[in-house]
């Protein structure tokens, strides 16, 4: 299994600010306007790559070889094939509070006591004087989940053909490779037995139904539809420098006060800043957390163990 670090996400929309404020002359003449800053934003996480997206996790149901991607897919990680196992279900850690002992339905008003209800049309929780017997009883209910998957091995990406849309025949040797039923053979035409496929907005599989459960790369989206980035220094300084240097780019083609070498020395000032801000960005991204840093260490310690002698207890120097 894979390991990442998982970075927290922030709205765009304080860097956006930013750059209309210190670029303030230019937007209030309406030389330029925030119109591309999203398409700007989608170039820098597209240039810094996969590491600079929302990692999500999502259990997909295959029926008939395939099941639908999630809508904020954008690309896979991880795929596990699971497998149904018995055992105990787990009780959540939430608990729900009510006055009734079925949570489907709770009576709230009129109170019944003994099949009689309540006269007074101002008691609603039920007085000592109409009703002096009533208790107001309180139920904790935990729900249970039952644990019914388990992670078999890890699915590779590969081209499949999926069997209900093959045009051509294939070798049947495929199927001495399983003694599954039929509903569970493997689909002829795959690059593999343990691949995945994406095409159409589907997760295609060579077995018909199943459990996947998938670690992917997502887009996610603030509530005024900004694409969401790292909360990260480096990240940030490289967003406003590449929306900075394009405000000029967008300037440099078109006719303003300024004259074509003044434009131009911005422009060149802004894309060596940006160039140089993505550099830093890229190599933090690049940087080794202490998690990682930590099991590196615990690998490197056991990496000449199968040269050791049987005999020896204890290692020099340790």
């Amino acid at each position: 299994m894979a390991y990442y670090y998982r970075y927290n996400f922030i709205s765009p929309e304080p860097i956006y600010s930013i750059v209309k404020e210190e670029l303030k002359s230019y937007f209030d003449t309406g030389a330029v306007d925030d119109l591309m800053f999203p398409t700007y934003l989608d170039k820098c996480l597209q240039k810094m790559g996969r590491s600079s997206y929302v990692i999500a996790e999502q259990t997909l149901d295959i029926s008939g070889y395939e099941a639908r991607l999630p809508d904020n897919f954008f690309a896979v990680r991880e795929a596990w094939m699971c497998t149904e196992i018995p055992q105990l279900p787990y009780q959540t850690a939430n608990s729900f509070y009510s006055q009734a002992a079925s949570q489907t339905t709770i009576q709230v008003s009129p109170i019944i006591s003994g099949g009689v209800p309540c006269t007074n049309p101002q008691c609603t929780t039920g007085c000592p004087t109409c009703m002096p017997d009533i208790i107001q009883a309180v139920y904790k209910t935990n729900q249970q989940i039952a644990r019914g998957i388990r992670k078999e091995y890890l699915l590779k990406p590969g081209n499949i053909s999926c069997q209900g849309k093959c045009d051509v025949s294939y070798t049947d040797a495929w199927q001495f490779y399983t003694n599954a039923p039929p509903v569970h053979e493997f689909t002829p035409g795959s690059a593999g037995y343990d691949s995945f496929d994406i095409r159409d907005n589907k997760f295609v599989t060579n077995f018909s139904c199943g459990v996947v459960h998938m670690i992917f790369y997502a887009t996610d989206y603030d509530c005024v539809g900004n694409q969401l980035i790292p909360d990260n220094y480096r990240i940030r300084e490289y967003v406003e420098a590449f929306i900075k240097y394009k405000v000029f780019e967008t300037l440099s083609n078109q006719i303003n006060d300024e004259t074509f070498n003044q434009i131009q020395a911005k422009l060149v000032y802004y894309k060596q800043l940006s160039e140089e801000a993505f550099i830093m960005a890229y190599t933090e991204i690049k940087k080794q957390d202490v998690w990682t840093k930590q099991r590196r260490v615990r690998n490197d310690l056991q990496r000449f163990a199968q040269y050791e002698l049987p005999n020896r207890s204890s290692r020099y120097g340790r």
